[in-house]
C-alpha cells in the first residue's frame, strides 16, 4: 500500500447503474475511483479502515486466483492503493487507478462462466459487475470520469499546449524561402489575379487567404497562437512572417508537407470554389479545441 500523499485536482461522481461512485483526477492526471466506490460498485459492503477495504478486494481475487485464473497482475494493483488528498482538503484517502474497475469486473465475470461462484455473496457480485460493464460499454471510464469531474476541459487546453509546443517556438528564425512560387502561381490562378501581380508586391488579401487555407489547418490553436506571437504591428504589418515561429523539427516540415498537398489540390482544380470545396473535405479547419479517441 502506498503512503505517499496526491493532490487531487478535480472530483466528482460516476453513475454506474444506480451505483454512486466518487472519482478523482490527480495532479499528474492520474484518474482514481475511491475504494470504497469501488467495493460498492461490485456490490461488496463498505469494509471499516482502508486496509479492511483492501484486503477484502484482495482475498477475493486470491481465493480464484487459487483456482488457476491469472490474477496476479490485479491483485498486485489492489494492493497498492493511491493515498491522495482531495481537492477541497478534509482527510486522506485511498483508491485505484480507474481501469481497475473494468478489470475487476471482467475477473469476476470470468469466475462465473468458469462456474466458480459458489455462494450467494458472489452472485451478487457478478450481477453487479454485469450492470458496470454494461454502463460503460458505449463510453470508456477515462472519459466518464473526466466528465462527472468537468476535467475534459483542462484535458483538452493540457493536449492543445502540448501541440503547440511541438508546433511553435519563442525563439523566431532567420528568414528562408518556405512557400514555393508555384503555392502563389495556382493561388492567383484560381483567384483569376494576374501573376506576378502588376505592382511587384502581393497584396495584403493573399496573408488572409495563407491563414485559410495553410495555417487555420495546420494544427489545432496554431494560427491563434501564432497570432500572439506575431501580431500586426501599428504600421499595419507583422514584422516577420509566421512560418519563422514553427519548430524545425515538427512544425517545419508539417508545414511544408501541408503546402505540397494543398498545391496538388490547386493543380487539379479549375476555380476558387472548387478548390475550397475540396480542401473543405481533405483538409478541414481545426479550432482551438480538437477531438479525442474515447476509448469504446
Amino acid at each position: 500500500m502506498s503512503t505517499e500523499l496526491r493532490k487531487a485536482t478535480h472530483d466528482g461522481v460516476l453513475e454506474v447503474g444506480e451505483v454512486v461512485v466518487p472519482c478523482y483526477v490527480l495532479e499528474d492526471t492520474t484518474r482514481v475511483i475511491s475504494q470504497r466506490g469501488l467495493q460498492s460498485s461490485i456490490g461488496m459492503s463498505k469494509g471499516g479502515a482502508a486496509k479492511v477495504g483492501a484486503r477484502r478486494l484482495l482475498t477475493l481475487v486470491g481465493r480464484f486466483e487459487t483456482k488457476g485464473i491469472a490474477a496476479k497482475d490485479l491483485m498486485a494493483r489492489l494492493d497498492t492503493p493511491i493515498l491522495f488528498q482531495p481537492p477541497h482538503g478534509g482527510r486522506s484517502a485511498f483508491g485505484y487507478e480507474a481501469t481497475v474497475l473494468t478489470d475487476i469486473c471482467e475477473f469476476i465475470l470470468q469466475c462465473r462462466d468458469m462456474k466458480l461462484l459458489t455462494t450467494p455473496r458472489q452472485e451478487i457480485y457478478a450481477k453487479a459487475a454485469e450492470i458496470v460493464l454494461r454502463a460503460l460499454a458505449k463510453v470508456g471510464i477515462i472519459a466518464l470520469i473526466d466528465e462527472a469531474t468537468n476535467y475534459q476541459e483542462v484535458r483538452d487546453r493540457l493536449a492543445l499546449q502540448k501541440i503547440l509546443e511541438k508546433y511553435l517556438t519563442d525563439e523566431w528564425a532567420k528568414w528562408t524561402k518556405t512557400f514555393p512560387d508555384e503555392f502563389y502561381r495556382e493561388l492567383f490562378r484560381l483567384q483569376r489575379l494576374p501573376y506576378p501581380p502588376t505592382s511587384g508586391k502581393r497584396p495584403s488579401y493573399v496573408g488572409h487567404w495563407t491563414n485559410d487555407i495553410v495555417y487555420s489547418r495546420l494544427a489545432p490553436g496554431v494560427l491563434k497562437e501564432l497570432r500572439k506571437k506575431n501580431p500586426v504591428s501599428s504600421s499595419g504589418l507583422r514584422k516577420r512572417k509566421h512560418h519563422q515561429y514553427l519548430t524545425r523539427d515538427i512544425g517545419h516540415p508539417a508545414l511544408k508537407d501541408h503546402l505540397m498537398n494543398i498545391i496538388f489540390l490547386m493543380r487539379g482544380c479549375t476555380s476558387w470554389s472548387d478548390f475550397k470545396r475540396r480542401l473543405e473535405r481533405a483538409s478541414p479547419k481545426y479550432g482551438d479545441t480538437f477531438p479525442l479517441e474515447l476509448s469504446e
